[in-house]
Parts: structure tokens; sequence; C-alpha cells
């Protein structure tokens, strides 16, 4: 097993964060307000904290009911971080929960943004080695793999132990004691979240 790797761990200035959030809602607004001209892809911003390679998680949540409306993210590190924060932000919108309820249009008022920007995932040394609060969780087994950011473990109050087990069932579709087994593997990351700000 690897021994216990430093997470690299990163925070953006408020004017970075503030610039993802714009990103985030124009990406939003375009998708679901009518028009006749064809969007267009954002020019890439001046902040050069926005371009480091970054995956990241965008959240949709009615402010009203705070029901979840959408949540989607991307481990994937090698495009920048505000390109990632763009098509992320886009693709809650096909959240497949909600083919059956997409967003629209009517409820750009009453939704709420979040972003969560990840740091390169590190193997942990055993499956519990992880702060329960404050790291996201990547599971693998096989050809399976699935995630849970802090936020779950916080919102919910579960164990290392039922957070795994939920992982196994929920994500990757498997037996609640499969993260035991020797060819499962858990990454760990950390989490910088941005928001969460009406839309």
């Amino acid at each position: 097993m690897p021994s216990p790797v430093t997470i690299e761990t990163f925070m953006l200035s408020s004017s970075a964060r503030a610039a993802l959030l714009d990103l985030a809602r124009s990406a939003l607004r375009e998708r679901l307000t009518p028009t006749t001209a064809p969007q267009q892809f954002p020019d890439a911003p001046e902040n050069p904290e926005l371009h480091s390679p970054a995956g990241c998680f965008v959240t949709l949540h009615q402010h009203s009911t705070h029901k979840l409306r959408g949540c989607v993210g991307r481990l994937d590190a090698t495009k920048p971080l505000w390109e990632n924060v763009y098509h992320t932000t886009a693709e809650t919108l096909r959240d497949p929960r909600f083919t059956n309820q997409p967003v629209t249009a009517n409820e750009l008022n009453d939704l709420e943004l979040e972003i969560s920007l990840l740091s390169p995932p590190v193997q942990a040394a055993n499956p519990l080695d992880f702060d329960l609060l404050n790291n996201g969780i990547y599971l693998t087994f096989a050809s399976r793999a699935g995630f849970f950011l802090p936020q779950v473990a916080r919102e919910t109050g579960w164990s290392k132990e039922q957070l795994l087990a939920r992982l196994c069932t929920e994500k990757l579709g498997l037996p609640p004691e499969i993260w035991k087994h020797a060819d499962a593997k858990l990454f760990k990351f950390d989490v910088e979240v941005v928001g969460p700000e009406r839309v």
C-alpha cells in the first residue's frame, strides 16, 4: 500500500471566485434562455488563476426549497479550470436523474449555484485513510468508479464505513462491502467550495 500523501490544495482570490460564478451563470442562462443567435464559447479570462488545470463539480439547488436540481462533476484536470467549470455547468442541465423534470428558464430566479473545485486525487494508504468531513473520495473497482464530495458526509452524518458502503451501492452498483476487497482502490481529494450564490 502507498504511504500517506499530502494533498495539494489551492485557494482562489475573491476576484477569481467571482469570475467563476459569473462564467457558470452565463453557461446556464445561455442554455435556458431562448435566442436566435448561436451560442458563443466564451473568451478565455485574463485571470491566470483560472488557467490552472483542475477538476470541478457544479451543483444546482432551488433556493426556496433547497431541492437538488442537478449535480455533475469531472475529476479530469487536463483542461483549464475556467473551461471545466463552463462545460460542467452546462452539463448539470442534463443530469440523468432529472431527465423527466429538467431545469427550465422559469426556475432561473430561484436557482442557487455552487462550484466545488477539486485538487488532484491521490491514492489513500488504506480505505479509511481520509478526512471524513474535508476530503472527497473516489473509489474504483474493476471497471467501475464513483465518488462523493465531502458535503455528503457533512449533510448525512454518515461514518466512514457508512459513506463507503453507500458509495459502493449508489455509485458503483455493487455490494456495500466491496470497498474492503483487495482490488478496490480509494483516492482522496480536497475541495474548495465557491458559492452557493443565486443564479
